[in-house]
């Protein structure tokens, strides 16, 4: 291990907080150094000689022990990581507002540290809206998210709200800081995912054409990370970067299938879908394409000092495939807008939900600027009804954990 870091793991009081014990247990075989934070609900699941004895650390339970060294303060200041695990509806919600009225929150709020969570609760409870809404508040804010998971849950119930597995979360967390690490859910398990990426060229001759500055990036992350999460991914890439598409092609359980023009998409993920269980649309998909197209090159001395060129649509690829969806497929699509601000993002993208028909819409800003090409970004996943669900600004990896994670909060069929 090159580093031991200083790991603040907070309980909270729910029945999963029997599974923050190997949490504990497995930061401190790594090397790290774990102080636990408990909330008086969560000692009511696990006892505190355990958490003690695992941790190796006196266990941290009160605004008001300690005072003289302002506990709630230092634990924050000297926090590289914070985990909590289990992170239950009321813990989301009190750290969606801020609240600081016990050690747990006015750690978080006095810690520059990335904050990874763990929900677990039932699924009614996850998919909520105060839940989702609170969920996309934190995410906005850069806190991270590791599951739910599907599985069995208190009191004979199956669905999604397990919490993830010690080993995964811990892996996760330590992902946040080092994200080559990122190890794999299995939230999508058996599950048959499709990814268009890229930007479709529509040929005016035999060596130009109509292109966008699309490169693929986010396309490529998002079946990186359907892959990571167990899922099978058929990636079908326009022009992606011959790096991010040769990278992607060697991922465990991901084929890819590379097109040209917007009708070669079109046909490739009509067919795909109809053995999907996901299907999103990443790839910049070019509008119009010319009406004709030239046997050979234009030359200048041929065409003259002016060109002139008839367009044609293209057909709707989201809208055609949210038409044809079966019970239980979902489709996202994506929609990239020149807004002048946040505001004018959300009303394009809330017109183009509403027209498009998709189970979710991931808006994103882009300009000259900023957006195609770039390694970050900014995207507001929202449904069919324009409701937010989730947010994300960084890298195209944490997008694409966002946008799967806001697929999982869907309600089931």
């Amino acid at each position: 291990m090159t580093e031991r870091l200083n790991i603040v793991v907070g309980i909270t009081g729910g029945i999963a907080a029997y599974k923050a014990v190997g949490v504990i247990r497995e930061f401190v075989v790594a090397g790290h150094n774990v102080n636990v934070i408990a909330t008086e609900s969560a000692l009511r699941f696990v006892g505190a000689p355990t958490l003690e004895a695992l941790s190796r650390n006196p266990l941290h339970t009160s605004l008001f022990e300690d005072v003289a060294r302002v506990r709630h303060v230092s634990l924050g200041q000297s926090a590289d990581l914070i985990v909590i695990a289990p992170a239950t509806a009321h813990t989301l919600a009190k750290l969606a507002v801020g609240l600081a009225d016990d050690l747990l929150g006015t750690t978080v709020l006095a810690s520059t540290a990335p904050v990874v969570l763990a929900p677990a609760m039932h699924t009614e409870m996850w998919q909520n809206p105060a839940t989702v809404a609170n969920v996309a508040t934190l995410r906005g804010r850069g806190m991270h998210c590791v599951g739910p998971e599907r599985g069995e849950l208190t009191g004979g119930d199956v669905g999604l709200g397990r919490m993830s597995e010690p080993a995964d979360i811990v892996a996760y967390a330590l992902a946040v800081l080092h994200p080559a690490g990122v190890v794999p859910s299995d939230d999508l398990a058996g599950r048959t995912v499709v990814v268009t990426a890229g930007g479709t060229r529509e040929p005016l001759d035999p060596v130009r054409y109509l292109g966008n500055r699309s490169s693929g990036k986010q396309g490529v992350a998002l079946a990186r990370e359907a892959a990571r999460r167990g899922a099978r991914v058929r990636l079908i890439a326009a022009h992606v970067d011959g790096d991010m598409r040769d990278a992607a092609a060697v991922l465990t359980g991901v084929t890819v299938e590379d097109v040209s023009t917007a009708d070669e998409l079109a046909r490739a993920v009509t067919a795909a879908a109809s053995e999907a269980d996901i299907v999103i649309m990443a790839a910049a998909v070019a509008d119009y394409r010319p009406e004709t197209v030239a046997e050979g090159k234009l030359k200048k001395d041929a065409v003259g000092e002016s060109l002139t060129l008839t367009l044609v649509q293209t057909p709707d690829i989201l809208a055609g495939l949210a038409a044809a969806r079966r019970p239980g497929q979902v489709v996202v699509g994506f929609a990239a807008e020149t807004a002048a601000d946040r505001d004018e993002l959300l009303a394009r993208g809330r017109a183009k939900a509403a027209r498009k028909g998709a189970d979710l819409l991931v808006l994103n800003a882009v300009g000259w600027q900023h957006g195609f090409g770039a390694d970050n970004t900014t995207v507001v996943v929202i449904r069919a009804d324009g409701e937010i669900v989730a947010e994300a600004s960084g890298s195209k990896d944490e997008a694409a954990r966002a946008v799967f994670d806001a697929v999982g909060c869907l309600p089931t069929a």
